[in-house]
């Protein structure tokens, strides 16, 4: 079986993060975000496929979901139980052997986790942040992301929170004072985006 290992530098010096799409949509506000969170997985799972022929590593960061002596194959297994809404969505989109896992505590993918120290070793200094909540965790990863000054994609499609109006409103902030890339993968390819490296 595969592992995540770190055997070249990353391809356009990218990484593409999944933001908390281990999730069982089983919380306050969830079912509003359902139907756009599942439609946002679709376009992962094309950008993830999009990252394997071009040699981007895939990077999860996931909430912990108060499981603290969780580890990856606990938090697949607690958002695929019975009876979870994301069940479907988080079989499709899973972890595979060599994609990477973080597991954060609190909102930013930054915050007292190994995204620091991981993020050098791969050579990522550009990140394609997708997953949800656009308002919440993608928003405070992106805003630790820019002050380490990291370049960002943060395609529209990408990305789902509770209403299409915070989504928007997340964006808005991440492009204009994070100068970020918002262009949705229809209109943006991540190999244009590793070709700009």
């Amino acid at each position: 079986m595969a592992k995540a290992e770190i055997k070249e530098p990353a391809a356009g010096k990218t990484a593409l993060i999944l933001i908390d799409m281990v999730n069982h949509l089983d919380f306050e506000g969830a079912s509003d975000m359902e139907a756009a969170a599942k439609k946002a997985a679709e376009r992962i799972l094309l950008l993830r496929d999009e990252a394997d022929r071009l040699g981007v590593p895939t990077v999860y960061v996931n909430d912990n979901f108060g499981q603290w002596h969780s580890e990856r194959s606990k938090l697949v297994a607690h958002a695929t139980g019975e009876g979870r809404p994301g069940r479907e969505m988080v079989r499709r989109i899973a972890p595979r052997d060599n994609d990477f896992f973080v597991i954060k505590p609190q909102f930013s993918g930054f915050y007292a986790t190994n995204l620091p120290v991981l993020l050098p070793k791969l050579g990522a200094s550009r990140l394609v942040l997708t997953g949800i909540a656009a308002d919440i965790c993608v928003l405070f990863t992106a805003a630790d992301a820019h002050m380490r000054e990291y370049e960002l994609w943060v395609p529209r499609d990408a990305v789902a929170g509770e209403s299409e109006r915070r989504t928007k409103w997340a964006l808005e902030i991440m492009l204009n004072s994070m100068n970020a890339e918002t262009r949705g993968t229809d209109e943006f390819s991540l190999k244009e985006w590793v070709g700009m490296a």
